[in-house]
């Protein structure tokens, strides 16, 4: 089968690799038909981030059976998506289903080869239905929109709440949509990207463009100097943290939902303001899929194309054999201005 292999730091090639045996009993063949590139993907690829080398990236992809199993709920041809966390099922955090906090987790795209190929063994247990009404080039994003609903879930949202999103990728864009859905009255968008800030204000949202306002100074002068309920940090920067708890209001709830890129520091005024204000700090990482038939991810395909909208956040759909270019010049900032970039491998 033809697969975009890593082979090394900055080193990608289109070529044929054999495909994998059946790694376990339970696991079934799928012909992959979209697979995005996320922002960790470029660490790995373009930033000696890989676990190991050769290896096959690509954690957020959907696809449709091609051989299944006796006794199994899928059939050939079935639409589905892929889970890419691979927990152990053994330890303490994966017998109560939060496999988020397995220690011993595998993992799509990292840790094992992934979808950038064109078939992968997956678990059953892994793979989640599409809807019949959702494109499979939309379903490729069920895996970051699932990690934006998780990562709301962590907050109590009580309609008419005031929201802070600092950042507007992919992630950004999918936390303020979920915000809306749970009854925000205003939701403000950080960004530097005119066309993010142009795409937040069309969306409903407020936009604050970074580079001509201070933030909190922005936020707190529209809200009537009480600061935002929620505040979500969907950026990954030292100062975008800072920011995010110099937005809070009162008894506010911040979101760290952004992998940070350098060291952060707070200072003391920042710092006595957590506990002044009795602020609530959560981290959150990944998404669940438990319970089976009714979670993060079937709850991001029944809203894919009906209040959450996922079209408009995809840029570009080159074909797998032009990764390695596109890779290179997403890696030295030459693609241009750019959204989610999935491959179609077998659309």
């Amino acid at each position: 089968m033809k697969a975009l292999v890593l082979k090394a730091n900055k080193i990608l090639e289109f070529t044929d690799v054999p495909l994998p045996e059946r790694p376990g009993s339970d696991w079934i063949l799928v012909r992959v038909a979209h697979a995005g590139i996320c922002n960790s993907d470029i660490k790995r690829g373009f930033g000696g981030g890989a676990y190991h080398y050769p290896l096959i990236m690509g954690h957020e992809f959907s696809g449709s059976v091609a051989e299944s199993l006796t006794g199994s709920s899928f059939t050939a041809g079935d639409r589905v998506v892929v889970y890419p966390l691979l927990p152990c099922r053994n330890c303490a955090s994966c017998q109560t289903g939060d496999y988020t906090q397995c220690p011993n987790y595998d993992y799509f795209g990292s840790r094992r080869d992934g979808g950038f190929c064109e078939y992968v063994w997956v678990p059953e247990e892994n793979l989640v239905p599409v809807p019949d009404r959702v494109d499979l080039l939309h379903a490729a994003l069920t895996e970051p929109c699932s990690v934006a609903l998780h990562g709301v879930n962590h907050l109590a949202v009580h309609p008419g709440d005031t929201a802070v999103v600092i950042g507007f990728g992919t992630l950004g864009n999918m936390v303020a949509q979920w915000l809306a859905i749970r009854g925000c009255s205003e939701i403000f968008v950080v960004d530097i990207d005119e066309k993010k800030i142009e795409q937040a204000r069309n969306m409903g949202f407020v936009p604050v463009n970074a580079r001509e306002n201070d933030p909190p100074t922005f936020i707190f002068e529209r809200i009537g100097g009480k600061g935002a309920d929620l505040v979500v940090e969907a950026c990954g920067l030292p100062r975008t943290f800072v920011q995010a708890i110099q937005s809070a209001g009162r008894s506010a709830q911040i979101l760290f939902l952004g992998n940070i890129r350098g060291q952060f520091g707070i200072g003391e005024e920042d710092f006595s303001m957590i506990l002044r204000k009795e602020l609530q700090i959560f981290g959150t990482w990944n998404s669940s899929i438990v319970p089976r038939g009714n979670n993060e991810w079937t709850t991001a395909l029944a809203q894919m194309g009906r209040k959450i909208q996922v079209a408009p956040l995809i840029s570009h759909t080159p074909e797998l054999q032009e990764g390695p270019d596109v890779f290179k010049r997403i890696a030295e900032n030459s693609f241009g201005s750019f959204g989610r970039v999935i491959f179609r491998i077998h659309p």
